[in-house]
């Protein structure tokens, strides 16, 4: 008979592989989905951005050539033309990644505060606030038609590294918030998707380890199923990511953002009243 917990954290790797890519909050769903199951909130919210490091593995060897082409620029880099040319996106990300990583460890710290302060109920009705958030801001973005600019800029560095940052709050999708912050500032739909998950790598990456150095050990579940779910996640999230990819183009993912969040508004609105 399969280990309850084994299958659990198989589930979670899973659905971290496949949601990683889409603009609708996997922490946000997996957190909802660890809760369901009887996972405390906290360890729950723990457990999902550990999982994060395993879509990193996925994520750098699926753009291993891309990563190739930006670090060959590193000897070439100046500050005088850090933003020009080929260097533009080695910039980018190394401003945007410092900036999320300053961003995410202040909402990280915040989070524990206030995680614990709220009932079981509370706390998923909050992520399904952030989830239709996210879904009528992806919606603001299908309406316009921005597209134009070529290369990122400073404030692209500086604005989308936020927004990574704030999207360590469950609810809030990292894609779904930089790609928009790019489109909104005038990339095309390729661009920004691509900057947005080059970007993913060191932020995910710095999400696991994050997690492992604040809990001395692997959050919520045995060492065992944690290196399993880890290992799903990195095989399902390569495997998955070019096919997803192509699905983002075509689906209104927005809708699946408003319709998830309505669905936990409501279940946490019902656990409140229990």
């Amino acid at each position: 008979m399969v280990d309850r917990s084994l299958l659990i954290a198989l589930l979670a790797g899973v659905l971290q592989g496949v949601f990683e890519w889409l603009p609708i909050s996997s922490e946000g769903n997996i957190t909802l989905f660890l809760t369901a199951v009887g996972t405390a909130p906290e360890a729950a919210v723990r457990f999902s951005l550990f999982l994060h490091a395993g879509t990193a593995i996925a994520a750098a060897g699926y753009y291993r050539g891309e990563l190739g082409t930006v670090l060959r620029e590193l000897p070439n880099w100046r500050p005088s033309s850090a933003f020009e040319g080929e260097r533009a996106d080695l910039t980018f990300l190394a401003v945007a990644t410092v900036v999320s990583g300053v961003v995410g460890l202040l909402a990280y710290f915040t989070l524990y505060e206030v995680v614990p302060e709220l009932a079981g109920g509370g706390f998923v009705a909050l992520i399904g606030l952030l989830l239709v958030g996210t879904g009528i801001l992806l919606r603001t973005v299908d309406n316009l038609d921005m597209g134009g600019r070529e290369s990122p800029d400073l404030l692209d560095a500086v604005l989308v590294g936020a927004m990574q940052g704030i999207a360590i709050i469950p609810g809030v999708s990292r894609s779904g918030t930089t790609a928009s912050a790019l489109l909104f500032r005038g990339h095309d739909g390729p661009s920004a998707f691509r900057l947005s998950f080059l970007l993913s790598i060191p932020a995910a990456a710095g999400a696991g380890v994050l997690v492992v150095l604040d809990t001395g050990g692997l959050p919520a579940v045995e060492p065992g199923s944690a290196v399993v779910a880890l290992a799903a996640s990195a095989v399902v999230g390569y495997l998955t990511i070019d096919a997803l990819m192509r699905v983002v183009e075509r689906v209104s993912f927005w809708a699946v953002c408003v319709g998830l969040g309505s669905l936990a508004v409501l279940g946490g609105a019902f656990l409140l009243v229990l």
